[in-house]
């Protein structure tokens, strides 16, 4: 199946889009005043040590020191140490490596460790330890014993370090994985050269940006085409594929069109459609979709389909295509934790086997792990899907004070993006001598305080005025853009 992945570049925000057969998979987004910072290595001062606690404060040059606990403090057991106490391990003062395990969440600062790993396409490089891990989801032995016997052919005699074998190494060939293993020893030495000149407070490793994950994770075999709207991201992208991975290039393009990307596909349709409890099906059913904070609930509905001859016929029917319109859905929403799925009642085992059959098949192409347990007692669809990251509706949406978090709007930030978006297309499309923006206030404030350089930006690219004009009648996803 042909996989083609579009990346759409602002300054604000990276949005990536998978495309399967002409229809959007997967959506991922990434805004640069949220970016994570999980898996950030610094070199750290230790400025204070807490033996009750058995923790330190390390300074890592955030708005907040961040936290160390013994438990996350590597011991060379190899060498016969064992656990000490903090205050015999850390100084006041003392610099150190530390990575990020958590991201600081309203007062806490952010969670660190001095057992540094970073993370390549096929292999997560440990260079403190010097086994081989495989991942848990390999779950044949004589597959996982095969694996660790052809790294350790492969891996160069001077190495000290260890790997983790990725779930996406178990098809890789043995040129593949020689060049992650080279990929991330030139990138731990890169670490260790910025590590000589740099001082106390400073972050020696970023994880890599959004496109370029998609270009380390996603990218597999029957990825045809990635397709980039900005020519200098498509440059950038272009020299990291050289250096880390040369069979990516050619599949790189860049899109010079006048017509938005994500339009030309209709990523953008998508999104809002994303957004909503009902997904219609092709046949006239359709599904509910409710997101708490416990669990997914997705019920399956024939709607207007009356096309089979009996009514189990409808029924079956109907429930093949919400089987593959459910797994589309849990990909595209990002939805994961315990998901119950409330097909319509079914009589026949076979037609129960057979709808739960296409749901597997569906969820095969899920690149996160999923588990499925058929139906209960009820006649309910028990299932999980790991949480990898915030869910779309999380991420695009927040709580609405109206309905007292019974209902989501869209944020702020998100309409003002939506708003820069429809202005360029509003200045390919007509030749206005100033274009007014009608919003709600705090659209307009986050316009005139955090925004308004991209506003500025804006106008000097589409070279005409932009003017706001505050409506407090307006709901905050409500705008519109006058011609004059």
């Amino acid at each position: 199946m042909s996989e083609e992945y579009l990346i759409n570049f602002t300054p604000q925000e990276t949005r990536v889009a998978l495309i399967t057969h002409g229809q959007v998979q997967e959506l991922h987004i990434e805004r640069e005043h949220s970016r994570g910072l999980v898996g950030n290595i610094y070199l750290g001062k230790v400025v204070r040590v807490l033996p009750g606690m058995q923790s330190a404060f390390i300074e890592i040059g955030l708005e907040r020191t961040a936290f160390l606990h013994v438990a996350d403090i590597w011991i060379d057991r190899q060498h016969g140490e064992s656990h000490k106490p903090i205050e015999r391990i850390l100084a006041e003062g003392q610099s150190l490596l530390v990575q990020v395990l958590k991201d600081p969440i309203g007062t806490k600062g952010a969670r660190l460790s001095t057992q540094l790993s970073i993370a390549g396409r096929l292999l997560v490089y440990l260079p403190q330890d010097h086994h081989i891990g495989i991942s848990q989801r390999i779950e044949s032995e004589t597959d996982r014993e095969a694996l660790r016997e052809r790294l350790q052919r492969l891996i160069p005699g001077d190495e000290q370090g260890g790997f983790i074998v990725r779930t996406q190494a178990e098809q890789a060939s043995d040129e593949e994985l020689t060049a992650d293993i080279a990929y991330l020893r030139k990138l731990w030495n890169e670490i260790g050269h910025r590590r000589k000149t740099a001082q106390p407070a400073t972050v020696l490793y970023q994880d890599l940006t959004l496109a370029q994950r998609v270009l380390r994770d996603l990218v597999t075999h029957e990825t045809e085409h990635i397709v980039i709207d900005s020519r200098e991201n498509f440059q950038k992208l272009k020299s990291f594929a050289s250096e880390y991975m040369p069979q990516v290039v050619r599949l790189l393009d860049h899109y010079t069109g006048e017509r938005p990307l994500f339009d030309l596909y209709g990523v953008e349709e998508e999104i809002q459609k994303a957004l909503a409890r009902r997904v219609d099906l092709k046949s006239g059913g359709y599904l509910i979709i409710d997101q708490t904070e416990a669990l997914t609930t997705i019920d399956v509905n024939t709607g207007g389909f009356v096309g089979a001859r009996t009514f189990d016929d409808t029924v079956f029917k109907t429930n093949l295509e919400a089987a593959q319109a459910i797994a589309r859905q849990l990909r595209l929403r990002n939805l994961g934790g315990i998901i119950l799925l409330d097909f319509i009642d079914m009589e026949s085992e076979e037609h129960r086997q057979a709808v739960l059959a296409e749901l597997a098949k569906a969820l095969s192409r899920d690149h996160t792990k999923v588990s499925v347990n058929g139906f209960t007692s009820l006649g309910l669809v028990e299932m999980t899907r790991k949480r990898t990251r915030e869910s779309l509706a999380h991420v695009l949406c927040e709580p609405c004070p109206t309905c007292s978090g019974r209902g989501e709007v869209k944020t702020s930030r998100t309409v003002a993006y939506e708003i820069l978006r429809e202005l360029v297309r509003e200045a390919r499309q007509f030749n206005a001598k100033e274009f007014r923006v009608l919003a709600a206030p705090n659209v307009i404030d986050l316009f005139l305080d955090e925004e308004a350089q991209a506003l500025a930006g804006l106008q000097d690219f589409i070279e005409r005025p932009i003017s706001l004009h505050a409506e407090s009648g307006y709901g905050q996803e409500q705008f519109d853009i006058v011609l004059l």
